[in-house]
């Protein structure tokens, strides 16, 4: 095989250095100095670090290439893809990093808010949404189920079409389903509309992080790659503190609404459903202005298409560092044919456009899923393998323990609201009059006689063993709040919610119930614990030193050793959750594991980004993604079975897994100095 940087020619002129690939390129004049440089001798321009024997950045970077050439000169069996690969990254050298990659940054930062937010919707909402729509324990466990399962479908789905159809054009569709069921749930009435929205919802944002991170890394060159993609990860923390902050100062204020009659409710958890799908809105008008990546393009034979894209990224750079006189030299990139372009065009050239339509379709699936399948071939098997178990790991003790916190913190709460309960015993009462509300009280054997409960509020009210005579109950509005085994006689009850489910194996004669309010809506405990936000934002926020410490220094410690370390101080972090005895601790804690644990995460999405070639790139990814949401919804059901009950097996479950996880992590290749396959 001819080598394919034999042609490559440097020039040095103009102050820069060009090169062309297959083809001559006219050399500049050497009197075509730019304006910038005109009026300063060369010897004036000496390199700073030339006395202390350092050398210069560009001749560094010209010793690497002559490497990369030297090797696949050596390595006659070398593939079209392989020198597809080590162009392409002399090429985005030449490009820099500017302007247009931070464009980029932004753009698909806010993609991976929106999937940060999506995590926090549903149980942000759940509180307030389980009165409009009146939902039972086990709908709201669905709730809360299906938010991970579409992700976890949406993360294969778009994993896979990314490879075969294109990045920017499935993150803009996925960002699109998202965008637009996410408003219909918001005006969603019932709870079956609810669900299959935000089923619908979940699968959409779920292709943001395989393609997020698969599309930005093509326009990244190898010493920028680590350290700008962990700093992309920090906007999945931007996206939980933004759903807490808008969450905090939406729902609680109930007024922020409008309601048509009774079918029809508009509250402030809708408007919150609406604020939080911002962030996806944003990022598909800003997709609008991206183009693909060029690296698909050219692993799809689409040459022109990429020189374009290269050109434009080259001068959008340049420009904006003032020199526009630097130009795009390449003029030939080596962009192999597949057999699979040719079996889709032959196909679907044929037949009528139905035919056609079902052709490309059933072609294109058999594609993904051939691609998956090749994720377990003989040269990717072990590192599929280590790089599952990694991500399960993780996902299970992470999301389990994100589960865990907050739960632990109501159970704590619960205890102390419990121990504060008062107890009355046989009291008697005739002819009174109750005009304050009753709260965490149980009234045992008590008797009532002519008594009147008038525009009060009960919660947590049992009455137990008590006889009710001639009293009368109006205007009551109740949370919690119970009759069991009762007496009631000749007793009233006017415009209250204390209907029959409320009252346990109670002996009724002669009881009036008149314009009983009926609806879950009408309980008035209240909706949203302000803790709740809290412990969220402050569990989202403590990930900033985690995520910048990681960022700095990804390039100089390593992906491997910064997975494996953060994961072991994780699971060692997890030991001293057996001294969580109040809420301060658990926030302290889980503020401590989330600070730690992020850095692992930075490392495990730049190692998948990394290790596979990019036919095969955003599919990994998918697949990978979806385990991790498997295990998430393993993780955090496991997890919150246990509260109330005993931390030690939640404590050695997240132990093992993150042990687990660390081990094989240090097993896994150096990708520092790895050109993008």
């Amino acid at each position: 095989m001819a080598d394919p940087y034999q042609n490559n020619i440097y020039h040095q002129g103009g102050g820069h250095s060009y090169r062309t690939y297959g083809e001559d390129y006219p050399p500049q004049e050497e009197d075509a100095a730019s304006d910038v440089t005109e009026g300063h001798d060369e010897e004036d321009q000496m390199y700073e670090g030339e006395y202390q024997g350092i050398p210069h950045p560009d001749e560094v970077k010209a010793a690497q290439r002559a490497a990369r050439a030297k090797s696949g000169t050596s390595g006659s069996a070398a593939s079209e893809l392989e020198e597809l690969s080590e162009q392409y990254e002399d090429i985005m050298e030449d490009c820099g990093h500017g302007k247009f990659q931070w464009t980029l940054f932004i753009v698909l930062g806010l993609a991976l808010m929106a999937d940060g937010v999506e995590c926090f919707v549903v149980a942000f909402v759940l509180p307030s949404a389980e009165k409009d729509l009146c939902l039972s324990n086990a709908e709201k466990g669905m709730l809360g189920l299906v938010v991970f399962l579409s992700m976890m479908v949406g993360a294969f789905l778009w994993g896979g079409l990314a490879d075969k159809v294109g990045r920017r054009r499935c993150l803009m569709v996925a960002l699109a389903i998202n965008c637009v069921f996410a408003f219909l749930s918001s005006f969603a009435q019932g709870y079956g509309f609810f669900l299959f929205f935000r089923l619908l919802s979940g699968i959409g944002i779920g292709g943001t992080v395989p393609i997020v991170y698969s599309y930005f890394s093509e326009f990244l060159q190898m010493d920028k790659r680590g350290e700008h993609l962990s700093w992309l990860c920090m906007f999945w923390m931007i996206g939980g503190i933004y759903a807490s902050f808008t969450a905090w100062g939406i729902i609680p204020r109930y007024g922020w609404g409008f309601s048509m009659g009774t079918e029809f409710q508009f509250h402030s958890w809708r408007v919150f459903v609406l604020v939080a799908a911002l962030p996806a809105i944003a990022s598909l008008v800003g997709l609008t202005f991206m183009p693909e990546s060029p690296r698909f393009l050219l692993e799809n034979a689409k040459h022109d298409e990429a020189w374009m894209i290269l050109k434009q990224v080259h001068d959008t750079n340049w420009r904006a560092k003032g020199q526009p006189e630097k130009v795009f030299t390449v003029t030939h990139i080596k962009a192999p044919k597949t057999a699979e372009d040719e079996f889709i065009e032959i196909q679907s050239a044929t037949g009528t456009p139905v035919q056609r339509w079902a052709v490309r379709s059933l072609t294109l699936c058999k594609l993904v899923l051939r691609n998956v399948a090749s994720l377990l071939s003989a040269e990717l098997r072990f590192a599929t393998l280590f790089m599952a178990i990694i991500w399960f790991c993780m996902a299970f003790s992470y999301y389990g323990l994100s589960v865990w916190f907050p739960d632990m913190i109501k159970h704590l709460q619960y205890e102390e609201y419990e121990s504060k309960v008062k107890v009355f015993h046989g009291e008697r009462l005739a002819n009174f009059h109750f005009n304050f509300s009753l709260e965490n009280q149980i009234h045992r054997e008590g008797k009532y006689i002519r008594d009147t409960f008038v525009s009060i509020e009960m919660k947590s009210v049992k009455f137990e063993d008590s006889l009710f005579e001639d009293c009368h109950f109006k205007d009551i509005k109740s949370t919690d709040t119970v009759f069991e085994n009762c007496t009631i006689r000749s007793t009233i009850f006017y415009n209250t919610d204390l209907w029959e489910e409320k009252f346990i194996d109670c002996r009724m004669e002669n009881v009036t119930f008149e314009h009983n309010k009926h609806g879950c809506h009408l309980d008035t405990m209240e909706e949203n614990d302000v803790l709740i936000y809290l412990v969220s934002f402050l569990g989202s926020l403590a990930v900033l030193p985690g995520n910048i410490i990681s960022a700095l220094f990804m390039e100089k410690i390593g992906r491997v050793k910064i997975i494996g370390g953060s994961m072991l101080i994780s699971a060692g972090c997890t030991f001293f959750l057996f001294l969580s005895f109040s809420q301060s601790a658990i926030i302290t804690l889980q503020c401590l594991f989330c600070g730690v644990s992020v850095a692992a995460w930075n490392g495990i999405e730049v190692v998948t980004v990394e290790l596979y070639p990019a036919s095969k790139r955003a599919t990994a990814f998918g697949v990978l993604n979806a385990l991790c949401k498997l295990a998430a919804v393993l993780g955090s059901s496991i997890f919150a079975s246990f509260v109330g009950v005993t931390k030690a097996i939640p404590i050695l479950l997240s132990f093992a897994a993150l042990v687990c996880g660390g081990l094989v992590a240090l097993k896994l290749p150096d990708t520092r100095q790895k050109i993008l396959q």
